[in-house]
């Protein structure tokens, strides 16, 4: 797959592999789970969907989890990116940069870059959400840069009843 270097980031697809796993009534679901809904989801993200990219998207969305959480370093992840470069051609009046990625892992070389490149230019802004019975990341695009949940209305919602209802509690 060949692209240029001005392409906006793939944001939907990183922050969308990071939430495959999510708590569904009290248990972990795992979207990628089986061949059939990891090529459905490929598809989806408009990646290639072969059983190597399956396997390789679940390699990638496990080291980047780790990664986001700070449980592994990011040198982890450099087994996805090898083989990736940017070739250079003339084009118009200037220089086109097009980004080669390898067959069959190329949607997780594109995640990890992805990835890579919000830690430089947003640092911090990718993580994981502030309840500790959620697995969701999220990405704050906030100025203040202080958003804690994935979801206001989910996460937000129940941990402010949480702290509220342990407050009027004690006081009590």
């Amino acid at each position: 797959m060949i692209e240029t270097r001005e392409t906006p980031l793939d944001e939907p697809l990183l922050l969308d592999l990071l939430n495959t796993t999510p708590i569904v009534d009290g248990a972990q679901r795992d979207d990628l789970a089986d061949a059939e809904a990891g090529r459905r989801w490929l598809t989806a993200h408009d990646q290639p969907a072969s059983d190597a990219e399956w396997h390789a998207i679940l390699d990638a969305r496990a080291a980047l989890q780790n990664v986001v959480r700070g449980d592994e370093v990011p040198a982890s992840l450099a087994r996805f990116v090898d083989g990736v470069y940017y070739r250079a051609s003339l084009a118009g009046d200037g220089v086109a940069w097009n980004l080669d990625l390898p067959k069959g892992r190329s949607a997780a070389a594109r995640a990890v870059l992805t990835w890579d490149a919000l830690r430089v230019s947003s640092p911090g802004r990718l993580r994981p959400c502030a309840n500790p019975e959620c697995r969701l990341f999220l990405i704050d695009h906030s100025k203040p840069n202080r958003a804690r949940w994935c979801s206001m209305a989910a996460c937000g919602n129940r941990m402010k009843a949480r702290r509220h209802y342990q407050r009027t509690r004690s006081t009590t």
